[in-house]
């Protein structure tokens, strides 16, 4: 029997009658809020390598309440289903099917953060691995020198090889990670630095002004006094003077330092006692940031040789040893 040309007019109607009330059921679920298990906001974690259909496995699994089926369709439809990125993702309450692929997609993983300070030592810095939030300790059982070969540095020392700074990282990330980029970072920083050298200085490689400017690092007190304290120990090194600068002898004590620097601790001869020792330490003492890259190979010229704290975070700088002694008698003894 022929289907009469009416009928099929009804067909095709009812037809477009559904596709558009799908397509308005589809708009309305893409910008709708999908409903979480537990309380918001959850957690998706997406490795690398997972498959669409695995993320929308995931994104249920970690308490979005919607048909897997729906989320991976909606993400092959889209056209950006392999443009998702691994990660580790917050999803609040209120977020529609649409605004999770936006995220996903544009890698708005969480982000945990690590801040390494100026001045500080390796083993601060190695405490604060520790201490930092869903960071996976993968050198937490390695001695140091394990940790430097790890990072393709075997037979260099880790003291001062860091650039101070905070570090972003998504959640779950290698502690290894963070200080390979921390590493890399202060690579570039003092090969920046060595490029700007002054044409004068003693320093006979970028390795040296790291070590002097650990030292300008823990000596400085503010920073208008940086450049000048470079000065010093530079007028110092070509002199042929010893360094005598206390940090450094507290950094040879290591954990034997109590807070209370004797005269006994400047008498004892350890490779980092620059008051029995000539010229700079064997290691950077501290991680140096960048003012005192810049102020090692850039010193102020300045005839000072000595400087002493006034108390009140400033330097007091001499030229000559009597009036560095009349200094001393003023601002650490307290004498007119």
């Amino acid at each position: 029997m022929l289907v009469s040309r009416r009928a099929v007019r009804r067909f095709l109607l009812v037809l477009l009658l559904l596709v558009a009330a799908a397509g308005v059921a589809g708009y309305r679920w893409l910008h709708a809020p999908i409903a979480l298990a537990g309380s918001a906001p959850l957690e998706l974690e997406i490795e690398p390598g997972t498959t669409p259909r695995g993320v929308a496995q995931a994104a249920v699994q970690a308490g979005l309440q919607a048909p897997p089926q729906l989320l991976w369709l909606w993400f092959r439809l889209s056209g950006s289903d392999r443009q998702i990125k691994a990660g580790n993702y917050e999803i609040p309450a209120g977020t529609t099917p649409y605004e999770l692929l936006q995220k996903l997609v544009r890698g708005e993983a969480t982000m945990r953060s690590v801040t390494f300070i100026e001045g500080w030592n390796f083993r601060q810095v190695r405490a604060a691995l520790a201490r930092a939030d869903a960071l996976r300790p993968e050198t937490g059982g390695m001695s140091d020198t394990a940790l430097m070969a790890a990072l393709g540095r075997p037979g260099v020392a880790p003291e001062g090889r860091f650039f101070p700074d905070t570090y972003a990282y998504a959640k779950g990330s290698s502690d290894l990670a963070v200080l390979a980029r921390a590493l890399r970072q202060m690579d570039r920083r003092l090969e920046a630095a060595w490029a700007l050298r002054a044409s004068d200085t003693p320093l006979k490689s970028a390795e040296e002004a790291l070590t002097l400017a650990s030292i300008v690092e823990k000596e400085t007190g503010r920073a208008e006094d940086r450049a000048l304290i470079a000065g010093v120990f530079t007028n110092r090194l070509r002199a042929g003077m010893l360094l005598q600068t206390d940090p450094s002898v507290i950094y040879g004590l290591g954990e034997r330092f109590d807070g209370n620097l004797r005269k006994r601790d400047l008498q004892a001869d350890t490779p980092y006692n620059t008051y029995t020792r000539a010229g700079l330490p064997p290691t950077p003492i501290a991680m140096p940031g960048k003012a005192a890259l810049l102020a090692a190979v850039q010193p102020a010229p300045t005839r000072a040789l000595y400087f002493v704290a006034r108390g009140d975070g400033s330097s007091q700088f001499s030229a000559t040893l009597d009036e560095h002694n009349r200094a001393v008698n003023r601002y650490q003894r307290g004498q007119k």
